[in-house]
């Protein structure tokens, strides 16, 4: 068996097969990204509610003051700077599409898609996938910092890579109906396991398929 498709099984054995949260609108998933960013799930679950319990619609929130937007995310941190992203990105889709709504991206390619939504303000390559893998189910892979860190350890990814390149050699190297499974649970791994900057290995299901393991704490040869 290939190594990645170890890794998954492994992985899956652990932690299970995450629960697919239900699909929200697309712009919704823009909203949450943004929020997301630079800040912990606590956080920016908070400031989500904050945001959905003050504006009925992303219309309301298009049309509000910057500084009253920033007040209600101010919990999910950089509040000033997601505020202007926020703002940024539907006055774009709205100028661009006609109405606020980015269900035309399921049509598209997904370098298509991917394209669109790194023109936007704030978006990067992260979150332009965590919007198309999460909302329109597209063969996207985000690769968060834990995702990142520990792809490295295992030695998916070469030590050498950046994080923009992560995405893509991830996309070829998880099946594509497993890149969601896949993302959230090297979440888990990182967050419980393969933390940094010291992984737990000791505690780890992982290292017989390590790369940092048996280079750093394996047997000598």
């Amino acid at each position: 068996m290939p190594k990645i498709g170890n890794i998954i099984d492994l992985l899956r054995h652990e932690y299970g097969v995450p629960e697919v949260k239900s699909r929200r609108n697309g712009v919704e998933s823009l909203m949450r990204v943004i929020l997301s960013q630079n800040t912990n799930d606590r956080n920016s679950e908070r400031a989500y509610k904050n945001l959905i319990e003050r504006f009925d619609s992303p219309a309301e929130i298009l049309d509000a003051e910057r500084d009253e937007l920033a007040d209600v995310i101010s919990v999910s941190g950089l509040h000033n700077i997601k505020s202007e992203r926020i703002k940024k990105c539907l006055s774009r889709i709205k100028e661009e599409r006609g109405k606020l709504s980015l269900d035309f991206l399921g049509e598209m390619s997904l370098e298509e898609a991917r394209k669109w939504l790194l023109d936007l303000p704030g978006i990067g390559p992260k979150s332009a996938a965590v919007v198309l893998n999460f909302q329109f189910e597209k063969a996207a892979f985000p690769v968060d910092t834990h995702v990142f860190r520990v792809s490295k350890r295992l030695g998916l990814i070469p030590e050498e890579s950046t994080r923009e390149k992560a995405h893509s050699l991830m996309e070829e190297l998880v099946p594509d109906e497993r890149m969601y499974e896949v993302h959230i649970n090297l979440i888990k791994h990182g967050r419980r396991i393969c933390k940094a900057p010291t992984p737990v290995c000791s505690n780890c299901f992982l290292t017989k398929v390590c790369d940092y393991f048996q280079e750093n704490r394996g047997p000598r040869k």
